[in-house]
């Protein structure tokens, strides 16, 4: 009894050293894709979007950063997740603002109850997926008015943006691999690592 209370300790003592080291060049590169992802669409917005009125960076991005460039291994941040959870629960948020009478006790909870089921049934289960059916929702006059072109942008425009930066900062080490299904991992390797390589080269010359 006394061993196997030691063996516990021993393997929980282990589990919580691991999970609280720290590793910096992790956190680096989950910070520098996350700065150039939303600082991307952030810049479009500034720049060329101001002017229409058009809202280019929704909160939700925030969100999708946190899984795609802090915890690249999680089911809810592969690429399937990333952009069918966004998509589907744009479509089901501007069809609920578009069809049922503007009461926001029942239009906000049920965007955000159906988009859920939804990324179930596709398995696209993706959690800021939920807060773009709201943000469709409860966005204001600007997010209305642009109907069911929210679908397409702000959203799927904003998602593959995000997700071209994931490839390329999750992938440049060897230690990072995005996404998990190893195949499109091994191609977008093979795609990344010249220039991974060109920047050592550059790096050591200097």
């Amino acid at each position: 009894m006394i061993k196997r209370i030691k063996r516990s300790y021993r393997i929980s003592k282990y589990i919580i050293y691991k999970e609280t080291l720290v590793d910096y060049k992790e956190k680096c590169w989950s910070f520098l894709g996350s700065f150039i992802g939303i600082g991307v669409i952030a810049f479009i917005q500034s720049s060329y979007l101001t002017e229409l009125e058009n809202v280019f960076l929704i909160g939700s991005f925030g969100a999708s950063s946190v899984l795609i460039y802090g915890a690249i291994q999680s089911p809810l941040a592969q690429p399937r997740n990333l952009i069918g959870g966004h998509l589907v629960s744009a479509l089901i948020g501007v069809t609920i603002a578009r069809f049922l009478p503007d009461i926001l006790w029942i239009t906000a909870p049920l965007a955000v109850s159906l988009s859920i089921v939804a990324m179930q049934y596709t398995k696209t289960l993706h959690p800021p997926g939920g807060a773009t059916a709201l943000i469709a929702v409860t966005g204001g006059a600007k997010i209305t008015a642009l109907g069911y072109w929210y679908v397409l942008s702000p959203v799927l425009s904003g998602v593959l943006i995000l997700l071209v930066v994931a490839l390329i900062f999750n992938n440049i080490t060897s230690q990072r691999k995005y996404p998990t299904d190893g195949r499109f991992s091994r191609t977008i390797k093979w795609m990344v690592s010249p220039a991974a390589q060109r920047l050592k080269n550059i790096r050591k010359k200097k």
